[in-house]
């Protein structure tokens, strides 16, 4: 299983935290997003609308990244700090 976690306004806006997706749908993070975006019909807008980060196993990742059992993925909304 992938451990996926949504944080900050993403997390409010979809109604949910966390949630688990079998390793066999999610074999990179492209085909992850591309799972979370059929998973439920009212998240794609949600999910495309705002640039969204993401982590793979608590490091930041820019492009898509192969994953495994086990691993845990990341989104949230770019966030700035001062």
């Amino acid at each position: 299983m992938i451990k996926v976690l949504f944080f900050a306004k993403l997390s409010e806006q979809l109604g949910v935290r966390e949630l688990h997706v079998d390793a066999k749908d999610a074999e990179d993070t492209k085909q992850l997003f591309a799972y979370l975006l059929n998973h439920k019909a009212e998240w794609a807008p949600i999910l495309t609308s705002q640039p969204c980060l993401k982590a793979v196993n608590q490091a930041m990742v820019a492009n898509d990244v192969a994953l495994k059992d086990g691993d845990e993925v990341a989104y949230f909304p770019p966030v700035t700090g001062g």
